[in-house]
């Protein structure tokens, strides 16, 4: 049971600092303007809404917090890659 709640409070500071990083790619997009910004910004506010339902929905449905966090790690880890090229 020790190990369970350790693993998963580790992929929750992972997810964490993943988060942060993308915030800051996010920033650095939007600080420079333009059409790229703006799409970035229409991009990131309807994100969220879809997060939060799927990984409402999953909960909902009996799913597991870690199957939850594993979606949302995967979008994070997705956004990462391609903020980053």
């Amino acid at each position: 049971m020790f190990s369970a709640w350790m693993k998963f409070s580790l992929d929750a500071a992972r997810l964490g600092c993943e988060m942060q990083t993308v915030m800051a790619l996010r920033m650095l997009k939007l600080a420079q303007g333009g059409k790229a910004a703006e799409t970035e910004a229409r991009r990131m506010v309807a994100e969220k809404g879809v997060a939060f339902a799927e990984a409402a929905t999953t909960l909902a449905t009996g799913g597991s917090m870690n199957k939850a966090m594993r979606r949302m790690s995967s979008r994070v880890r997705k956004n990462k890659r391609r903020l980053s090229r």
